[in-house]
């Protein structure tokens, strides 16, 4: 459900409609609009366009992933223990964000509170899966692989399609965009196990 959400919010924010079909006469409505979206964005607007620059990863995907993880709201924690505004775990992605940082360890939960430290992290997180998926040719694909990594880890996605990551990633790069959202769509939660 999360995923879908997130996807939407993406869509939203950027405008594109192709994954939606609309027809003139059909009217939907869905309990996100754009306005509502970005209203509640707007509080870390300046955190968000310096942790974008620094790490080279789109602001609207950072706030589609603030708006589905947390909502905007710097306390929010998880049944599993995902905190803040980005919803890290200090032991998965926050750990991995130290190790880039070349610290050892993991963050505390304070430092995960902290909007500044927290919004820095994910996106270094969200910069650390768009590496990992470089070698996927189509970039619609590769951003919703960062996407579904993000919410679900990576070992989960890929395990979707091989045991091997190298061999996922050729499956993956023979893929258009939608058969690749379909296969995630149907395929992601029987591995949600998998997630640590």
């Amino acid at each position: 459900m999360k995923l879908g959400i997130l996807i939407i919010c993406f869509l939203l924010l950027t405008g594109s409609s192709q994954f939606f079909n609309i027809k003139k006469n059909l009217t939907i409505n869905y309990f996100l609009n754009k306005n509502s979206i970005q209203n509640t964005l707007n509080h870390w607007n300046d955190i968000v366009e310096v942790a974008a620059h620094k790490y080279k990863v789109d602001e609207k995907l950072i706030k589609s992933i603030i708006y589905v993880e947390s909502s905007g709201n710097p306390c929010a924690k998880s049944k599993s223990n995902a905190i803040g505004l980005m919803q890290i775990k200090p032991s998965s992605a926050g750990a991995e964000v130290y190790r880039l940082y070349g610290k050892k360890g993991q963050p505390s939960i304070k430092e995960l509170y902290n909007p500044k430290i927290n919004i820095d992290m994910g996106t270094a997180y969200i910069s650390f899966l768009q590496k990992k998926f470089s070698t996927i040719k189509n970039k619609d694909v590769m951003r919703y692989a960062t996407i579904v990594s993000y919410v679900n880890g990576a070992s989960a996605l890929l395990k979707t399609f091989s045991k091997n990551s190298k061999e996922a990633i050729d499956i993956i790069n023979t893929m258009t965009t939608q058969s690749f959202y379909t296969h995630v769509k149907k395929n992601i939660q029987q591995f949600k196990h998998l997630v640590t």
